[in-house]
């Protein structure tokens, strides 16, 4: 069975992308310090999204190292 068709894998690869995603929006927001009128939203989300993508692609890449029920690099 492929790593890539076990929940575990997407399931911990789900929790690193939304970790991710709030980690950058966090740094957006704290490098700003505006009032949350003044924010770029879409900015923001902007950077969010991306953060998420590449963490999606780091658990993708790192699938096939590590512990084979995870999507960790390491075991």
């Amino acid at each position: 069975m492929s790593i890539f068709t076990t929940s575990k894998f997407w399931a911990d690869s789900a929790e690193r992308a939304v970790k991710t995603a709030a980690q950058s929006a966090l740094g957006v927001l704290g490098a700003g310090a505006l009032g949350v009128l003044e924010v770029d939203w879409a900015n923001v989300g902007s950077v969010a999204a991306l953060a998420t993508v590449v963490s999606l692609l780091t658990s993708i890449a790192s699938g096939s190292k590590g512990d084979p029920d995870s999507a960790s690099l390491v075991d």
